[in-house]
C-alpha cells in the first residue's frame, strides 16, 4: 500500500499521529501486526492488558489525550488460524465462544483507555454482549462502532498482505456477508440497533454506496463507511500510472461516500485529504 506503513508503538505511530492532528485528523483506528509466536487458536493475547493495542492506547491518550482512538475487535491479528472466530475441528467457527473472547477483548481496550471499540468479526450478538460486558465493568461511555455490513469482499487484498492475516485455510464467507446480498444489511441494522451499537459501518465503500443509502434511509444512528486498502491502492496505483488525476479522484471518492450518507469515513487518504482540505495545496 503506498504510503502507508507499519508504525511502531512508540516511534513512528506518535510521529505520523502528530502529522495528522497538525492538518485536523483527530480520529485514529489501531489495527496490530501480532507476532506468530504470539498466535492461539483461541487468541487470548487479543486481551492480554500488556499487549500491543493497550500499550499503544495508553501511549497515545498520554502523549496526545485529546484524540479519539478507535479499536478493531475481532481475534483474526491473534489466531493462529486467521479467522475473525475460534475455529472447530471441522472448519465450522464457533460463534458464542468467539464472542466470549471478543467481550474481554473489548474490556481491555476499553481498561486502556479506547472511546470507540469496533467489532469486525461479524459473530451474531456480539454487539449485545459487548455493549453488556463494558457496561458490567463501569465502561458506559465506551461507543461501539459495529461493522454492520461487512461483505466478503476481494478489495481487502492489501491490508491483509500488509498484516499476514488472510485466513490458513478457506475463506470468511460463513460469517461475512454475500456482496450480492443488500437485504441483510437491514436485518444486521435492526439487530445491532436493538443491541446498542452507536455508530453503523458498511465496508467497503465505494462498491457499497447503496448500502451506505440504504443503511442511512432506515436508521437514525451515524452511518460510518470504510473505504479500504484496495479502493485505496486502486486510485494509488492509477495516480502513478499517470492514468487519473490522484488527487481529485481522491476527493471525489470521498465526497462520493458523504452523499451516500456516510457521516464517518475511515480512510487511509485521511491525512492526505485533510491537507487538501485545509487549502495547504497537494499533499
Amino acid at each position: 500500500m503506498p504510503g502507508c506503513f507499519r508504525l511502531g508503538w512508540q516511534h513512528g505511530l506518535l510521529d505520523e499521529v502528530y502529522k495528522a492532528r497538525d492538518v485536523g485528523v483527530n480520529s485514529f483506528v489501531l489495527f496490530p501486526k501480532v507476532p506468530d509466536a504470539l498466535k492461539s487458536p483461541t487468541g487470548v493475547e487479543a486481551y492480554n492488558d500488556n499487549g500491543l493495542v493497550p500499550r499503544t492506547i495508553r501511549l497515545l491518550k498520554d502523549k496526545f489525550p485529546d484524540i479519539i482512538v478507535y479499536t478493531d475487535v475481532a481475534l483474526d491479528p491473534y489466531s493462529s488460524d486467521g479467522h475473525d472466530g475460534i475455529v472447530r475441528e471441522d472448519g465450522v467457527i464457533l460463534n458464542d465462544e468467539t464472542v466470549y473472547q471478543l467481550c474481554k477483548q473489548a474490556v481491555s481496550q476499553a481498561r486502556a483507555g479506547a472511546d470507540v471499540v469496533s467489532p469486525s468479526d461479524m459473530m451474531d450478538g456480539r454487539v449485545g454482549a459487548i455493549r453488556s460486558a463494558l457496561d458490567a465493568e463501569g465502561f458506559n461511555d465506551v461507543s461501539i462502532m459495529s461493522y454492520t455490513a461487512k461483505y466478503a469482499s476481494s478489495f481487502y487484498g492489501p491490508f491483509r498482505e500488509a498484516l499476514d492475516s488472510n485466513p490458513r485455510f478457506g475463506d470468511k464467507k460463513t460469517y461475512q456477508m454475500n456482496p450480492a446480498n443488500y437485504r441483510e444489511a437491514l436485518l444486521e441494522t435492526a439487530a445491532d440497533e436493538a443491541e446498542g451499537a452507536d455508530i453503523l459501518l458498511v465496508k467497503p465503500g465505494l462498491p457499497y454506496l447503496d448500502i451506505i443509502r440504504l443503511l442511512r434511509d432506515n436508521s437514525a444512528l451515524p452511518i460510518a463507511a470504510y473505504q479500504v486498502s484496495g479502493e485505496y491502492s486502486m486510485i494509488k496505483a492509477g495516480g502513478a500510472l499517470n492514468m487519473i488525476d490522484e488527487e481529485k479522484v481522491m476527493m471525489e471518492s470521498l465526497m462520493c461516500l458523504r452523499r451516500a450518507g456516510a457521516d464517518v469515513i475511515l480512510t487511509y487518504f485521511a491525512r492526505q485529504a485533510a491537507v487538501v482540505l485545509c487549502g495547504m495545496g497537494s499533499a
